[in-house]
Parts: C-alpha cells; sequence; structure tokens
C-alpha cells in the first residue's frame, strides 16, 4: 500500500545513472522502502560507491557498476549484471543544445540513442520477465515540458526523443497491465542537483513559476508513489511547477 514505510520489501530494483542527481535520489528513496539495489553510474566510481554507501546506511542491500550508457550494447550489459529487477527506473539521457537549422545527422543520432533507443530497449528487455513474474514497475525520465507535443527553439532533437517516450510508456502499460506491470514517465522541471553550477542555478531560478528550481527529493517522492501505485499505468506526469520553455 501507498506510504507504507517497507512497502518495497524483498524487491529488486535496477537505477540507471543512479550515482547522482535525481536517480541518486529515486536510489535512496528505495533503499528505505526496502529495496535490494542494483545501481549503475557512467564514469565516476567515487561518486557511485558513496551512492551504494548511503543506500547500504539507508538499510538496503546495494551493489552496482559503471556502465556508460552511450555505449553500443551497454543495455544488454546492464542486465546481463543487474538479473530479474522488479523495478526498473531509467534516470539516464543526454542532454545538448541545438537550434533545428544548425542540428546535423551525428548530434540527432546522439539525442536519439541516448534519449529514445537506450531507455526503449531497457523497456523491452525489463519487461520480458516482468510479464513472466506478473509484477514490474518501469519508471522512465522525460525532459522538461515533453509531456505533450511542442515545439522547441534549441534543444529540438532532445525534446523530440523524449517527448516519445510517453509512446513507449502507453505501449508497455497496454502490453504489461494484464500482467501487473506498470510503466510511466516523469517530465521533471528544473532541478537543482549536484552537476549544476551557479550560473544555471540563477537560470533556473530566473525561468521557473515559482522562482526556484525543483529539489530532488520532490521529483523522488513522485516518483515512489508512482511505482507503489499499481492503478497508475501509462502515465506522462509533468513536475516543473508550471515551468514553459
Amino acid at each position: 500500500m501507498a506510504g507504507t514505510q517497507r512497502s518495497f520489501e524483498g524487491r529488486k530494483a535496477l537505477v540507471i545513472g543512479g550515482s547522482g542527481g535525481i536517480g541518486r535520489a529515486v536510489a535512496l528513496a528505495l533503499a528505505k522502502k526496502g529495496c535490494s539495489l542494483f545501481v549503475t553510474g557512467g564514469n565516476s566510481q567515487k561518486r557511485l560507491d558513496d551512492t551504494l554507501k548511503a543506500a547500504r546506511d539507508a538499510g538496503g542491500d546495494a551493489q552496482g557498476f559503471l556502465c556508460p550508457a552511450d555505449e553500443e550494447g551497454a543495455a544488454e550489459r546492464i542486465f546481463g549484471r543487474a538479473g530479474a529487477p522488479d523495478i526498473v527506473v531509467c534516470a539516464w539521457g543526454p542532454f545538448q543544445r541545438g537550434k533545428l537549422e544548425e542540428t546535423d545527422e551525428e548530434f540527432w543520432r546522439k539525442m536519439a540513442i541516448g534519449n529514445l533507443v537506450f531507455p526503449g530497449t531497457i523497456v523491452s528487455l525489463a519487461i520480458r520477465g516482468m510479464m513472466q513474474r506478473k509484477y514490474g514497475r518501469i519508471l522512465l525520465f522525460g525532459g522538461s515540458n515533453t509531456d505533450t507535443i511542442r515545439g522547441y527553439t534549441t534543444s529540438a532533437a532532445y525534446s523530440a526523443a523524449k517527448t516519445a517516450l510517453g509512446v513507449v510508456a502507453k505501449s508497455a502499460a497496454r502490453a504489461g497491465a494484464p500482467w501487473g506491470v506498470t510503466c510511466n514517465v516523469i517530465c521533471p522541471g528544473l532541478t537543482d542537483t549536484e552537476y549544476l553550477d551557479e550560473e544555471a542555478r540563477a537560470y533556473n531560478r530566473a525561468r521557473s513559476p515559482a522562482g526556484r528550481a525543483m529539489e530532488v527529493d520532490e521529483v523522488s517522492q513522485l516518483a515512489i508513489a508512482l511505482l507503489e501505485n499499481p492503478g497508475i499505468n501509462g502515465a506522462v506526469v509533468s513536475a516543473d511547477q508550471g515551468l514553459v520553455i
């Protein structure tokens, strides 16, 4: 039941991109809910080790490894190590600005592979076992304002790929619902993480209708609510304080 202190006791969660930022916050929240964690990071062993230690301190078993998600075959390698997770959170995706008229094929490929092909493959790999076991929770992360089709002046390639995650989630919901599997997308607004410098923080404060950026814990609380609730399936949830980019 939602709100239960250790509602995921005995469940195994895979958190991709869980060594920092929003992914770390979700990973630690899952540990507090009783999950056994498998966390992947990109390139910082120290950041990953710190996250694993924090998860263990929160009362959860935690393992993980570094696996840059932009490498070919990364999704298969991750599942080869992670085993059969009950919960999968994909909190990774490269962001790069680029005006549409200045964007080349390489740029489009990078944004599409990182933000659609990779998470789409993760969903395909995850849902097979979940359907067989008759339980599963999948959570993806879109970008700011990618909860519906919009136009963008400086992020068309990134935002197009992120918007398409809604199709992935709704397709997974249709396939998985009879088997107890849910898949949802959170589209967070400008969020304050350790990756931002002061200039970026000032930009976020200026653009946000609330005059501040989202906190990672605010996003992780929403993530847990979606993962706990079996009735929310195929949802694309905007969590951006009313931001319009």
